[in-house]
């Protein structure tokens, strides 16, 4: 027997032996989680953000492509369209179908069937049919659905190029609220400036009281301003957001400066792409041409059809390639010319109908190319202006700031009145802010100009 001492010294050890064992698994429990858990900044301990997307104009025309459900919905129409136009086609094609009919018809006391129309008792018919059908309506229908393609097509390049339009001016929206807010932050640090600058010359006995009280009513002016600012920005980024990504994304920038210098072409550049590759007018043009192929194609219902048929297969009184009297397999064709006679004026209904289709269209289109023209002036005045005005509102922004430097030394010497410091400070804040919308006003006259020429102008 092992000694009471020696028993004790065992249970000791598996005790220990446990505990060291429930450490291990707890640890292991422990560390788990640890390495699922989100990775996080070296240095801080906070979580680790994504990296910022940098996003180009043309990234971001890309991604409101993919999301737009108006840009969507007419690639689709336009697609459709294009299905048409293979269905039209196809039909102008000979059609082969397999036929197979099994006919039982009552004979009479002579053995003779009592229908004319079939031939035997039982009668089996397993053919082959080629048919073919040659009217003027199906190629009219054809050439009806090549035009109603081009104008899909055209229709969803007009939408595309309403959708470049909608880019432009939420993307360099953005770009302006954060070159506002910028402007916002180093008016409300001058304004702060301002506001010690008077308490330090009150305190020396030379400005009034009621200079500092201006001047904090100054800054808590353009501390609202700042608000109203940061607010700006922060709707143009959730108004794009919303615009270019399919699921809701805010981190991102802007890749492209707002006042990078882009060419405006010249006029006569502006009019010769508009007359080549403006979407209003090639639709108006597709729909002229649609309308025609309909006046062909109700003017076809006074003209004869032809149709031919060639049958081959089984035609026999057994289903059987082998009958009693030898193969049952043979062959038959047939032509048939359909003759329109009278249908109660229907046919010149629907010329008279198609006509006047036609004529709306032409019409449509008249209009179509004056308007091109007269938009053409309209827009390109616009981008020419806004260029022009853009040059002066930038020197407008510099001299602003010059002047309000100049000011707020002439104050510091006595020179000036706080009025005119107060005066210099929204100057310069109404110059920056103008500037900003300017350079807005640019981009969107050039995008606008895109919807007539279909090319971008970028830097």
């Amino acid at each position: 027997m092992k000694s009471p001492s020696i028993l004790v010294l065992s249970w000791v050890l598996v005790a220990a032996l446990l505990l060291c064992c429930a450490g291990i698994a707890a640890a292991q429990q422990t560390a788990a989680p640890a390495s699922a858990a989100p990775s996080r900044d070296a240095q801080s301990g906070a979580p680790a953000t994504l990296p910022v997307l940098r996003l180009t104009l043309e990234d971001a025309l890309a991604r409101a492509r993919k999301n737009s459900a108006q840009f969507q919905s007419s690639q689709t129409d336009a697609a459709i369209a294009r299905q048409d136009r293979y269905q039209a086609a196809a039909a102008l094609l000979p059609s082969v179908t397999y036929n197979n009919e099994a006919l039982y018809t009552q004979l009479d006391r002579s053995g003779n069937v009592r229908l004319i129309a079939n031939n035997a008792a039982h009668e089996y018919i397993s053919q082959a049919n080629v048919h073919e059908s040659i009217d003027l309506v199906s190629i009219s229908a054809f050439r009806r659905s090549s035009a109603a393609s081009a104008l899909a097509k055209a229709r969803a390049e007009i939408a595309s190029r309403g959708l470049v339009v909608t880019v432009v001016q939420s993307y360099y929206a953005v770009a302006a609220a954060q070159q506002k807010l910028e402007a916002a932050k180093k008016n409300g640090e001058e304004g702060d400036r301002f506001l010690k600058l008077t308490q330090d010359l009150e305190k020396g006995g030379e400005v009034a009281h009621s200079d500092v009280i201006k001047a904090e009513l100054q800054m808590q002016d353009r501390r609202r301003q700042l608000l109203e600012a940061q607010l700006g920005l922060l709707n143009a980024r959730l108004d794009f957001a919303v615009l270019i990504f399919s699921d809701f994304n805010d981190n991102f920038e802007l890749a492209e400066d707002l006042h990078a210098s882009v060419p405006l072409p010249t006029i006569a550049e502006v009019q010769q792409r508009a007359a080549r590759d403006n979407p209003d007018l090639r639709a108006a043009l597709a729909a002229v041409q649609q309308a025609g192929h309909d006046v062909t194609g109700a003017r076809g219902g006074y003209l004869p059809s032809l149709s031919f048929d060639y049958w081959y297969g089984i035609d026999a009184p057994q289903f059987a390639v082998n009958g009693s009297n030898g193969s049952n397999l043979g062959s038959s064709a047939a032509a048939t010319v359909n003759i329109p006679i009278w249908n109660w004026g229907a046919t010149q209904s629907r010329v008279k109908q198609a006509e006047l289709r036609r004529t709306q269209a032409q019409r449509e289109l008249s209009l179509a190319q004056r308007r091109l023209v007269a938009e053409i002036q309209s827009l390109y005045a616009e981008a020419d202006t806004a260029l022009n005005e853009l040059g002066g509102l930038s020197r407008s922004a510099e001299l602003s700031a010059e002047g309000l430097r100049l000011t707020t030394l002439r104050y510091k010497g006595g020179e000036a009145t706080v009025l005119e410091v107060v005066d210099a400070q929204t100057t310069f804040a109404q110059a920056n802010a103008a500037y900003q919308d300017g350079a807005v006003r640019y981009r969107v006259a050039l995008a606008n100009l895109q919807t007539l020429t279909g090319v971008l102008t970028t830097p």
